[in-house]
């Protein structure tokens, strides 16, 4: 099993940024891909940013409405995965939350959320 801790999450102005961390412990080895995930009430779980641990950062995913101001990245001595976000807008108000995608695991491994808000 993984546990994922999050953190850095808040309220910032429209235009501001932040940056999210999710710390992995437990069976790290098993990780191939980590990502992030943001929700709001009534609405899915959407997937904002993906990368895989086996590749160059320079082949992550990231949705279509983040794409040029969210980046993911890693510090693998820390085992942490971080998400940049600039340039935030009001609709990027939501709960973060960090995956992570074990091999051989069908499910993923989540952590708690963090809110994200962005006043306009």
């Amino acid at each position: 099993q993984v546990q994922l801790v999050e953190s850095g999450g808040g309220l910032v102005q429209a235009g501001g940024s932040l940056r999210l961390s999710c710390t992995a412990s437990g069976s790290i080895f098993s990780i191939n891909a980590m990502g992030w995930y943001r929700q709001v009430p009534g609405k899915r779980r959407e997937l904002v940013a993906r990368m895989a641990i086996d590749r160059s950062m320079a082949d992550s995913y990231y949705a279509d409405s983040v794409k040029g101001r969210f980046t993911i990245s890693r510090d693998a001595a820390k085992n942490t995965v971080f998400l940049q976000m600039n340039s935030l807008k009001p609709e990027d108000t939501a709960v973060y939350y960090c995956s992570a995608k074990r091999v051989g695991v069908f499910l993923m491994d989540w952590g708690q959320g963090t809110q994200v808000t962005v006043s306009s």
